[in-house]
């Protein structure tokens, strides 16, 4: 038996601990393999470390569940079902992105002309899927994502912070 804490952060971050496991298959081919097996051998290292590195960074943005609504994510369209708000938004119509720590529960607010900024708490059920679809956005850094939302739980942050802007993007 596995207590229910350990084991919702086994599967907090399964995915880091599986680019681990990959990795180190990997490594001990290279080590035990020779010629063509072992250059192989080398590219699955370095498939299990991009998986351990992306697997980190999800785990971090996880920050549970059991907060108010659902998240749902369709094909580009996100949509959000809370007890007293919700809405849906296309990720291409989006401008903004903004952190808001909020007086009662930290939230996304996700931005698009026209329409009333769409509020998601980061602990709504299905909030894990938001990180591949901001993920998604051009010029967005997860890293910087990551490290907002890290603040938030930290109590560091105490402002809204903008994660993405699209006006600020610089075509090269």
């Amino acid at each position: 038996m596995i207590r229910p804490a350990a084991a919702a952060g086994l599967k907090r971050w399964s995915e880091a601990l599986a680019g681990i496991g990959i990795a180190a298959f990997g490594l001990w081919g290279v080590l035990h393999f020779h010629a063509v097996a072992q250059w192989g051998s080398g590219v699955i290292v370095l498939a299990g470390l991009a998986l351990a590195w992306t697997g980190v960074q999800r785990a971090r943005f996880r920050t549970g569940a059991g907060g108010p609504g659902v998240v749902q994510v369709t094909e580009g369209q996100l949509a959000y079902y809370g007890p007293f708000t919700g809405g849906a938004v296309a990720l291409s119509e989006v401008y903004r992105l903004t952190l808001d720590p909020g007086p009662d529960r930290p939230c996304w607010r996700l931005s698009q002309q026209g329409q009333p900024d769409l509020s998601i708490p980061l602990d709504a059920e299905g909030a894990e899927q938001l990180f591949d679809l901001f993920a998604a956005l051009p010029g967005l850094r997860t890293a910087a994502l990551v490290a907002a939302v890290q603040q938030v739980h930290a109590g560091t942050r105490n402002r809204p912070a903008v994660i993405w802007d699209r006006s600020t993007l610089r075509l090269h």
